[in-house]
């Protein structure tokens, strides 16, 4: 199994491994406070227990994979499915090589009882989570390998009891969603235990004898103290009803001369229950001197925590001498130090701390951005591009992974976070930012200068040696296997051409042009510069883009694929009368038919390069809609004389749907090869706008009917002996896919500079189990 991990080594990498409860306890015990030791198993382990489990039940089978759609309101259905999996998980086995080392690093703790708590953390931003307290209880159970595995098959077993099942689905939780740890922990006995709970308006402490379980079952009326929080006087005191106490195996010293009778808890775990004598239920449980420390200790977290928290607290001893530890804490997010208060859609990898500066309005894009500054704004449109290059690093409130915001992102080496609900409110201009472009997560730091933050802990280190933001993609090993499926780039900035060029790549699968040429156009759009008489100027400009990127990649084939702008680039002013705008717009081919002229400049600007000598510059049509949209495309590319050098092949891009029924028609009229462009696909075929960040769930690339699709257009390029390349952002987001594409046939894949290593990776394993699978098929027979 995976490492444990410890409560004074979790770092903040590890959160979502964790989950929020281990997280937020590691937080305050590596700041010096006093917590229960413990160790987490981390959620993966239930991820496996679940792949694994062995059952006929199709239900079961799937069931890591399972959303788990159920009527919820059919409670009998409901019931039924609830009790089908839990049974399936207490009766399966855990294997002895999981249960051995948690055995083994609980036994060094010298106790016979132990506690597991539900530990979770939900890996997207989810606005219906409330608070789950009852939701997962703690089990406890004795240090025995045999009780220690059905414990954990307990605790995990809940996130399947009916009413977290009906939990998630209001809260529109997939199951694939949660991540399920376990925080393992000794118990001792306890003179007393209770609750913290702390506001800005008052503070209440709650106590009763023994441990803290009596509270939580709700079996004893804890004694209650109110204090002023400014000053920690207590205000009033009330004595509660405390019959009970847990103790574990043998009643505390404490208690010695006032156990009545012992009595079996349910399940015969470690615990007893106590009777208190009479005498002693008139006796508050707290001595004044635990009071003080407690209020001391409260007074110390509000410094950590702010003015909010709840904590539960234990002194732990077996006579009127014990230790105080906390044992759980309970927070608002943001005003833990490095606990994320917003949570988004992670678009381009790469951690940073800076600056924040907030746009409230998108459509007033400023001139110049200040340079290394976390830009916060509702969304972003691909002319941002050249405001973008001097940014440290973007949070959008809109947009999904294959949004204008997340593939400028990854375009630029820039860590980003999209789809970040509110973030332009709950961020002020000048606070300190952490922006984690993996986990999709923002945090705030206390400190403006570069010795304030390391004074934050341990998990500042993580950012000492990240990336120059503007050289983030990968160092590729020399020490590669070979791979017969082409791998491309997909680029736009000459910027990152003498990086990208040495990776171990075919070429550039796709050149986009709209985000090269906003480079060089000073804000105004094609269309002006050809009226306003400079078009000569353009084609030189537009001409030397390109060749940068001939230049560098001959003789590997450079695929240039020409304009596709819609109504996102509505600053770049056409001077001619634009349509109404619409989620489409005048897309790809369809506006070169309505207004050629552009088309035929960078016709004439590919003519110039190849007339400098490099053959190796190719041509992809996008957004095709109709055989007589590429048809005229086509007789524009022959008079332009750019099919005169032998290399040159005009491609299409695959992306819109009709693509499917029409691909022969498009080989016959002269389609040398196609590109599948999974981004517009995906949401063409799904009906699912791309940019809408809160539709997240609903764009998705692996789609049954997407992967059906993309598998028929490989198959029917193969029938028609043309190559096919896939160029949207699916094999980057999801790897997995390129298993299926590689034994599907796809002759090549595109993918932004950041995910060229593991690409390559992933296409050498597929294709080794391809030739795996046909060796043993061919010894079999």
């Amino acid at each position: 199994m995976d490492k444990l991990y410890w409560l004074d080594q979790i770092k903040l990498q590890d959160r979502a491994k964790v989950g929020d409860k281990a997280f937020y306890l590691s937080r305050i015990m590596q700041r010096g406070y006093p917590v229960v030791p413990g160790f987490v198993i981390s959620a993966e382990i239930l991820r496996q227990f679940l792949e694994n489990l062995n059952s006929s039940e199709s239900l079961v089978a799937d069931l890591p994979h399972s959303s788990l759609h159920l009527d919820v309101a059919n409670w009998r259905q409901l019931q039924q499915v609830a009790s089908r999996l839990r049974q399936e998980i207490l009766t399966a086995t855990v294997p002895e090589q999981w249960v051995s080392p948690i055995f083994q690093a609980a036994r060094e703790w010298q106790t016979g009882c132990l506690i597991l708590r539900p530990t979770l953390a939900v890996s997207t931003a989810t606005l219906g989570m409330k608070n789950i307290s009852g939701l997962l209880e703690s089990v406890f159970c004795q240090c025995e390998p045999e009780a220690i595995a059905k414990a954990l098959k307990r605790t995990w077993s809940q996130i399947f009891r009916a009413r977290s099942l009906l939990y998630w689905q209001r809260a529109g939780i997939d199951l694939q969603q949660i991540n399920l740890a376990v925080l393992v922990q000794p118990v001792e006995n306890a003179i007393a235990s209770g609750l913290l709970k702390a506001n800005s308006s008052g503070w209440e402490i709650e106590a009763t004898w023994g441990l803290g379980i009596a509270i939580a079952l709700g079996e004893v009326q804890p004694d209650v103290y109110y204090l002023q929080p400014e000053t920690g006087v207590v205000l009033e005191q009330h004595l509660g009803n405390k019959m009970l106490a847990y103790g574990v195996d043998a009643a505390p010293e404490a208690f010695s001369q006032a156990v009545s009778k012992s009595l079996l808890t349910p399940d015969h775990t470690c615990l007893s229950t106590y009777v208190i004598e009479s005498a002693q239920q008139q006796q508050y449980a707290l001595q004044e001197e635990y009071l003080q420390q407690i209020i001391a200790l409260g007074t110390q977290l509000v410094s950590e925590l702010g003015k909010t928290f709840t904590i539960k607290w234990t002194i732990a001893g077996q006579t009127t001498s014990g230790k105080l530890y906390i044992t759980q804490v309970s927070t608002p997010q943001s005003v833990i130090p490095h606990v994320h208060f917003i949570r988004g859609l992670g678009a381009a990898g790469g951690r940073v701390v800076a600056t924040a500066l907030v746009i409230i309005n998108s459509q007033q894009k400023p001139e110049q951005l200040p340079k290394g500054v976390i830009l916060v704004v509702p969304a972003i449109a691909p002319d941002w591009l050249p405001l973008l290059q001097q940014v440290a690093g973007i949070i959008t409130e809109e947009g999904g992974l294959t949004s204008h915001a997340a593939i400028l992102a990854r375009e630029l080496g820039i860590a980003a976070v999209v789809n970040a609900t509110s973030a332009t409110s709950l961020i002020q201009t000048g606070e300190r930012l952490l922006l984690d472009g993996e986990r999709g997560e923002v945090y705030r730091i206390k400190g403006d200068s570069k010795e304030e933050m390391e004074k934050e802990g341990e998990e500042n280190l993580l950012f000492a040696h990240r990336p120059n933001p503007k050289a983030p993609h990968p160092s590729v090993t020399s020490h590669l296997p070979m791979i017969a499926t082409q791998l491309l780039v997909n680029l736009s900035q000459s910027s990152l051409i003498e990086q990208v060029q040495s990776f171990p790549v075919d070429g550039v699968g796709l050149l986009r042009s709209e985000l090269m040429v906003l480079n060089i156009l000073s804000g105004q759009h094609p269309n002006s510069w050809i009226l306003g008489g400079r078009q000569a100027e353009l084609l030189e400009l537009w001409s030397e883009q390109i060749m940068q990127f001939a230049r560098a990649f001959a003789p590997r084939p450079v695929f240039y694929r020409s304009l596709d702008w819609s109504q996102d680039l509505t600053s770049l002013s056409d001077n001619l009368q634009s349509s109404p705008k619409s989620m489409l717009g005048e897309r790809g081919t369809f506006s070169y038919l309505r207004n050629p002229a552009v088309f035929e400049l960078e016709l004439k600007a590919l003519a110039s390069v190849q007339q400098a000598g490099y053959s190796n510059v190719n041509l992809l049509l996008p957004f095709v809609r109709t055989v007589e949209e590429f048809v005229f495309c086509r007789r524009k590319v022959e008079q332009a004389l750019l099919t005169e050098v032998s290399q040159f092949q005009l491609w299409m891009m695959a992306e819109v749907p009709s693509v499917l029924f029409l691909l022969p028609e498009y080989v016959k009229a002269g389609a040398a090869g196609i590109s599948i462009g999974t981004n517009d696909l995906t949401q063409l075929l799904l009906g699912v706008d791309r940019e809408q960040g809160q539709l997240a769930k609903v764009f998705n690339e692996r789609h049954p009917a997407v992967m059906s699709a993309i598998a028929q257009l490989i198959q029917m390029a193969k029938s028609a002996g043309i190559p096919c390349s896939i160029c949207g952002q699916a094999p980057a987001l999801y790897p997995e896919i390129i298993d299926k594409l590689v034994e599907w046939g796809i002759t090549s894949i595109s993918v932004e500079p950041e995910a060229v290593e593991r690409t390559y990776q992933a296409i050498a394993r597929a294709e080794q189990r391809l030739i795996l699978a046909a060796a043993r098929q061919k010894l079999h027979f």
